[in-house]
């Protein structure tokens, strides 16, 4: 553990996130902890959230908060991070941010510590966290592209609804009762709040996540695409995404194909994926061992099985990968980042 101590603001300190990154720093991390201070908008100001033992009153995210603030956690949304990123900036701090503001800046790292943890170098104060679902799939893949190279991803995604906040989550619930008392639901969220029509996630799915673009892909779906290719430094790698929002409340699900560039075998990747950092293998078809999502909830790792050889590509192979998105998918990958900055003296 360094030596230094540090003062952590977390923006977004009452929602979905930001409640994981607060349970995280209140485990063990590499850096010390002096003091911490909990933002939100005026909505949620005054709220008291419990922090080791003591009770911390949620404050109004200003411009002015961040003065002595050494790492600032954004988590409240895009409009909230580009009103405010700038000015934790130019009070010292350094902001790791999970919106989808600056992921796609050409000067502001797009960070998953297992997979480009050397472009935190180049940080000017902003990193950026990965889209969950891209964010998963790279820390899956990471290690067979540094073997066998990487040419094709084909991906359909399984997407829990806490991805899209707790009101998401209390939709599904009381839909899920509604349906099952024989009663006709009501949906008002799903699949996009802002969107014209809404249709119900209870015991249904929807082949719709974040609003659709000129192309008829879904902005999800586009993040995912530019983001892994950001990720992976490689802006030709072939790739086409279908994300699929599914009535679970923790833990995105994706179906992978995948074309290398050169020949292995499903045993060859499997020993690969063993011994990779932050990936759990679970793949054993003849004791019906693979990953679910139930049981990826409250796990920091990405969880990867069902290996394939595809039957008609001689480099294809299908895997199926599994993890927690609100851990993986963004609080933990944002404590990661902050102990790699500090390890690595960037902070």
């Amino acid at each position: 553990m360094s030596e230094k101590s540090y003062h952590i603001a977390v923006v977004g300190a009452t929602g979905a996130v930001g409640q994981k990154i607060i349970g995280l720093l209140e485990q063990d991390t590499n850096f010390k902890i002096r003091k911490v201070s909990f933002f939100s908008s005026i909505r949620s100001a005054g709220k008291k959230i419990p922090f080791k033992g003591k009770e911390i009153t949620v404050q109004e995210a200003k411009q002015t908060s961040f003065e002595g603030v050494d790492i600032a956690f954004f988590s409240a949304g895009g409009d909230l991070s580009k009103q405010l990123a700038g000015h934790a900036v130019a009070s010292g701090a350094v902001v790791i941010d999970n919106t989808s503001e600056y992921r796609m800046s050409a000067d502001v790292p797009l960070v998953v510590p297992e997979v480009n943890a050397h472009t935190l170098s180049k940080h000017k104060g902003i990193i950026a966290v990965p889209n969950c679902s891209a964010l998963q799939m790279v820390t899956a893949l990471q290690p067979i592209r540094e073997t066998f190279g990487l040419e094709r991803i084909i991906v359909s995604t399984y997407q829990a609804v806490s991805g899209t906040g707790i009101h998401a989550i209390n939709e599904l619930k009381n839909q899920s009762m509604t349906l099952l008392a024989g009663e006709e639901v009501e949906a008002s969220i799903m699949p996009v709040k802002k969107d014209k029509k809404h249709y119900p996630i209870a015991f249904n799915v929807l082949p719709q996540v974040d609003v659709f673009t000129e192309n008829d892909y879904t902005f999800e779906e586009v993040k995912m695409i530019q983001e892994t290719k950001k990720i992976f430094e490689d802006p030709k790698l072939k790739m086409a995404a279908t994300c699929v929002r599914v009535p679970v409340v923790s833990g995105h699900s994706e179906s992978v194909y995948i074309e290398l560039e050169r020949k292995t075998t499903v045993d060859e990747i499997r020993n690969v994926l063993n011994s990779a950092p932050g990936v759990t293998l679970q793949d054993s078809p003849s004791e019906q061992l693979y990953p679910m999502p139930l049981y990826a909830a409250g796990k920091t790792d990405t969880f990867v099985g069902r290996i394939r050889k595809d039957p008609d590509h001689p480099f294809g192979f299908h895997l199926w990968i599994v993890s927690d998105n609100l851990l993986k998918g963004a609080a933990w990958n944002s404590i990661q980042i902050a102990e790699s900055m500090v390890e690595k003296g960037f902070i």
